[in-house]
């Protein structure tokens, strides 16, 4: 397909889906590896392309205050517009688009996959999903259509004038942002932090659900003073009740040299981002007792209870209220339980 995202040069044309802005000659590919210069037209290689398609509980993306106890059509492609050494999905997001055995399937298809499976939401996910904007604009405009939500699961590395085609079809985000700094970005992404940041804020600002994800590597970016400075700047920009999810790193990929994060770690990075006035922070990829609750702040009430991925307590009323203080909890959607739960 023909991407709808490019401005026209000289000899050349750019592709202005993310920050990257790259500029191809007839033949050439961008950073991504999926959109190239086809006779002077930028072709999306990855367009319907899909290598993964499995139903997730939506606790996983992780996204803990949206539609709890839902499921979502997880689908991803192939490509990532970051380098990151420490990737988990390295097969899928670093490899070309040649390389991986991948099935087409068109917006509709995904759309009825997800509502016969009873999913809530299509979750755009593994690898970068904001690189094939063009098929998720088509996938969640059908989505809402037919009255499913869509999620993003995202590095947040897009470009504002290009993603504004597709925020209103965004119903939640997780951003998984890897540091709070910019020389961390430039080194091992590949990237520019500010726009990040820049892509975030648009999203929360334009309606969009927004929780954070930070994996926490050991002697990479594990400064305490970086969890403060991010909560910090959470709660100024966004507000206290934005969820961070403070992950444990495992050896992958390149980074297979470096130690798993200690759970001591996480849990001071909890409690300065705590200190910092973010009121749910979840530490996640750990089996310690309710770290992954959602902790009403006004009481101290485990209002919603977890164990992985599965809701096993709901102590809110209809209204989201904690049923012990009253306070609001300000979680999107109601509560669905899982087949079986």
């Amino acid at each position: 397909m023909e991407s709808r995202f490019v401005e026209k040069l000289n000899n050349a044309l750019r592709c202005t889906i993310c920050p990257h802005q790259c500029v191809l000659a007839v033949g050439k590919r961008g950073v991504c590896g999926t959109k190239e210069n086809q006779g002077g037209k930028i072709i999306d290689l990855s367009y319907g392309r899909l290598s993964a398609l499995a139903v997730d509980p939506i606790e996983k993306k992780p996204l803990v205050h949206f539609y709890p106890g839902s499921k979502a059509l997880s689908i991803s492609s192939i490509g990532c517009n970051f380098t990151c050494p420490w990737c988990q999905n390295f097969e899928l997001s670093q490899s070309k688009i040649d390389e991986v055995h991948t099935r087409y399937m068109e917006p509709e298809s995904v759309v009825e996959i997800a509502l016969a499976q009873d999913c809530t939401s299509i979750a755009y996910t593994y690898n970068e999903p904001l690189i094939n904007l063009n098929y998720i604009i088509d996938t969640a405009k059908f989505a809402h259509e037919s009255g499913v939500k869509n999620v993003l699961v995202t590095n947040g590395y897009t470009s504002i004038p290009a993603f504004s085609h597709a925020v209103e079809y965004i119903d939640a985000a997780n951003v998984d942002w890897k540091s709070f700094s910019t020389e961390f970005y430039r080194k091992h992404c590949n990237a520019d932090f500010f726009k990040v940041l820049e892509s975030t804020q648009y999203m929360h600002e334009h309606g969009v659900h927004v929780e954070i994800t930070f994996l926490i590597i050991p002697e990479t970016n594990d400064d305490p003073e970086e969890v403060r400075a991010m909560a910090r700047h959470i709660v100024n920009n966004m507000g206290p009740d934005v969820p961070l999810h403070l992950s444990k790193f495992f050896p992958m990929y390149k980074f297979q040299n470096l130690p798993p994060t200690p759970v001591e770690t996480l849990m001071n990075a909890k409690k300065i981002a705590q200190e910092e006035g973010l009121h749910y922070v979840f530490v996640g990829n750990v089996r310690s007792g309710g770290e992954e609750d959602t902790v009403c702040p006004s009481c101290g009430q485990h209002v919603i209870k977890r164990s992985g991925y599965t809701v096993t307590g709901w102590d809110l009323s209809k209204e989201m209220n904690c049923s012990k203080c009253g306070a609001h909890i300000p979680i999107i959607g109601e509560y669905e339980r899982h087949t079986g739960a």
